[in-house]
């Protein structure tokens, strides 16, 4: 049981698409408001537990994950422009950057091929290892799918209490670029890891 919570920290909370966006929204003071962005990841991860869990790896083959992957890694791609695009003004007279929702954290994380790499183990070897089936299933995809939502709420809240000490403008701005080039990369090397070197083999 505690392999099985090791391995989750571990994976969840490692830097990456989802969470390099939770870093933005702290940074941007959107904590709060991106709330349902977090519980979105969750909910992802909660789902992808159950089905991976109750059916399998019959779900996904690896001809699919090329598919799924691709579609993951445009999206990400998609919220980097996003990013890049938000000019990191703070003034009141400025429109606030509406934060992503639920549906936008549910979306990447049931797409973003980490997550399903990530569950893949945890399903596949350590819940039958543990003697985890059936109904069981439930509370442990639960838990599991709350400390996938609490990963980039945690880089929220760091990102928040740096922001604090930047409040110009210009050093929003400079981040919120440093974060769209990070999530740009983190799409490439996902597509070249799980679509490139799949089709090239």
């Amino acid at each position: 049981m505690i392999e099985i919570l090791a391995y989750a920290i571990g994976i969840m909370y490692t830097p990456g698409p989802v969470n390099l966006i939770g870093l933005n929204a702290g940074l941007g003071g959107r904590t709060r408001a991106s709330l349902g962005f977090f519980l979105g990841v969750g909910i992802a991860m909660f789902v992808l537990l159950l089905l991976f869990g109750w059916a399998g790896t019959r779900l996904v083959r690896e001809d699919t994950l090329i598919y799924v992957s691709l579609v993951g890694c445009l999206y990400i791609t998609y919220l980097a422009i996003k990013i890049a695009s938000d000019s990191g003004e703070l003034s009141a007279s400025e429109a606030p950057v509406r934060p992503l929702g639920m549906r936008n954290g549910f979306v990447i994380q049931l797409l973003n091929p980490k997550a399903m790499i990530a569950t893949l183990p945890i399903t596949s070897i350590q819940f039958p290892a543990a003697q985890i089936h059936g109904w069981s299933l439930l509370p442990w995809s639960l838990l599991l799918g709350l400390m996938a939502a609490g990963a980039p709420g945690t880089y929220s809240m760091a990102g928040s209490l740096i922001g604090r000490h930047l409040q110009h403008p210009r050093w929003f701005r400079y981040f919120n670029l440093l974060m769209a080039a990070l999530l740009l990369y983190s799409a490439m090397a996902l597509a070249y890891q799980h679509v490139y070197l799949p089709l090239a083999a």
